[in-house]
């Protein structure tokens, strides 16, 4: 590089003596560009001062090239040393849910309030009820929640899914406790008392459970409760 410089810058002076330009006086001197110092021989001719564009080209770190009408002289864009700003990173709400699960979760609660309200109801009045009848509501529950999943993208969708699964699996182990206690016609102790069914602590928790989850999808945020665990 050096060598090509040397070369460049004699070819320069070649040409321009043949030229027939008088120099006064040539001596080398500090040339500063750009914070940058370096050495380079300076001419004077008739009051100007003229500088080796070779020597110019070494201290700015730049391309020279010489082509048959013109030198060109490429100097190093600033910019491209430059550190690239970074944009301030999103705030983002981890305990966010999104629209999709939320609608999901909202859908999977509806569900499951019309698998236990027909059940408590008939079990409260006596009513005859089968596996078979219930297994329907049961299917339906279990859809939603499987739409809940597949709708939960982010990690508070996942986490308020846990607690959706819960309340499925709390509400699943009332249904079967129910279903066994009428087929050994053990549900009396319901109908006597309208307050037996909503007292018995696995309604309490499913009660308490459904009412913070839907409180929760409402507010778009997730949240724990010890009542869905």
């Amino acid at each position: 590089m050096r060598d090509n410089l040397r070369d460049a810058s004699l070819t320069w002076l070649l040409l321009a003596l043949a030229s027939g330009i008088a120099w006064a006086q040539t001596k080398p001197q500090t040339l500063v560009i750009n914070g940058v110092s370096g050495q380079a021989a300076v001419a004077q001719i008739e009051g100007r001062a003229y500088v080796d564009v070779a020597a110019l080209a070494h201290i700015a770190n730049a391309s020279l090239s010489f082509q048959p009408n013109r030198i060109v002289l490429t100097l190093p864009s600033s910019a491209a040393n430059a550190p690239v700003a970074l944009p301030p990173a999103e705030h983002v709400d981890n305990s966010a849910l999104t629209r999709d699960f939320m609608k999901a979760g909202i859908e999977e609660i509806a569900l499951m309030r019309e698998w236990a309200s027909p059940l408590a109801y008939a079990i409260q009045n006596g009513l005859p009820i089968t596996e078979e009848w219930v297994a329907d509501y049961r299917a339906s529950a279990a859809q939603g929640l499987s739409m809940a999943s597949v709708a939960a993208a982010t990690d508070a969708d996942r986490n308020a899914f846990q607690l959706l699964s819960n309340e499925f699996d709390a509400v699943r182990e009332w249904s079967n406790k129910l279903v066994e206690a009428r087929k050994s016609m053990d549900t009396a102790k319901y109908s006597i008392s309208s307050g037996a069914l909503r007292e018995d602590p696995l309604s309490q928790k499913i009660i308490a459970c459904g009412h913070f989850l839907a409180s929760m999808l409402g507010s778009g945020s997730f949240q724990d409760n010890p009542s869905c665990h």
